[in-house]
């Protein structure tokens, strides 16, 4: 692994930056990469909280796949600084806008920008069955596209935090054919008959009851057991979190946001930008199925809309003056 470069608390952070960046993960880093090769003073504020920590390795990022996301976001700190990024460690606390936008971090100091990119993403709210945090990101697994091959055959369960679960349970069947659906607080009248179809269609057994623990043994996952008692062997868990995204300097922004059935997001165009003017966001902060490869993409869209709306905007005061 490559040793981090990060910028400290000795930079001066003083003065105005073309762009601040509100998140070091893949959509942050490469919007600071682009911002950096056009020349622009950018600062990335990084919490280091990236919402793949848990997982050992990341996958479908072409040339990148089975990387570890510390390794993958290590390399891309030295990248930005090679083109004079700087990156603190610390959080966004709070955002105002006069002339330029303030940004108070929690160490105390406040920095300005002429634009943002805010790429805070979001957090992943489990269900409180013992077992599952212990094990997420190992053996308890939310996609079949990050983690599917690597787990191909296993006896899975799926444990059911809504009836959007029904999907989850359908979708990991392409990796295995012997998967259960535990329902846990699921009513089973809350299937419909399309469902039930389709689950007994792709061999998915229908388990109720309240699951009340996983099984761990020599720190392997073995099994399921509910809470009257039964248990049932397995080898993998999938379970869908409750997405929260971290919208508070959105909201403090006055951001327009739209309710959607995994939580509220920013409104955006094709680009990033938001519906506050000289803001832009990427990756999971403007939806929770942004992989990797999605949001480094859209960190790349958002800074490429950035550069050219300052440079128009700096030929529009020139003409202007």
């Amino acid at each position: 692994m490559t040793q981090n470069k990060d910028v400290t608390r000795n930079k001066d952070l003083t003065g105005t930056y073309d762009v601040v960046v509100v998140g070091g993960g893949a959509a942050g880093l490469s919007a600071a990469l682009v911002l950096g090769r056009s020349r622009l003073r950018t600062l990335v504020v990084d919490a280091g909280e990236p919402r793949n920590a848990p997982s050992a390795h990341m996958q479908g990022y072409l040339t990148r796949d089975g990387m570890s996301p510390a390794e993958f976001l290590a390399l891309g700190r030295d990248e930005i600084a090679r083109y004079g990024v700087e990156l603190v460690r610390d959080r966004a606390v709070d955002v105002s806008r006069d002339e330029d936008f303030a940004v108070r971090l929690a160490g105390g100091e406040t920095v300005h920008a002429r634009r943002l990119i805010v790429t805070t993403g979001l957090r992943d709210e489990l269900p409180a069955v013992p077992g599952v945090a212990e094990r997420f990101g190992r053996d308890v697994l939310h996609c079949p596209f990050c983690h599917g091959w690597e787990v191909r055959d296993e006896r899975f369960g799926v444990l059911a935090t809504s009836p959007l679960s029904v999907h989850q349970a359908l979708m990991v069947s392409g990796w295995s054919d012997d998967v259960t659906l535990f329902l846990h607080t699921v009513a089973e009248e809350e299937l419909s008959d399309d469902e039930l179809r389709r689950l007994a269609a792709a061999g998915v057994k229908v388990v109720p009851g309240e699951v009340a623990a996983l099984r761990v043994e020599d720190d392997r996952l073995t099994g399921v057991r509910l809470a009257d008692g039964t248990a049932h062997d397995r080898t993998v868990v999938f379970v869908a979190p409750k997405p929260v995204p971290q919208t508070g300097l959105m909201e403090r922004l006055g951001a327009q946001l739209q309710e959607t059935p995994f939580g509220s997001y920013p409104v955006v165009d094709p680009t990033g930008r938001t519906s506050v003017p000289g803001v832009w966001t990427a990756g999971n902060a403007l939806g929770f199925a942004e992989q990797v490869v999605h949001a480094a993409s859209g960190g790349y869209r958002a800074a490429a809309a950035v550069v050219g709306d300052l440079i128009m905007s700096d030929l529009d005061a020139a003409v202007a003056g």
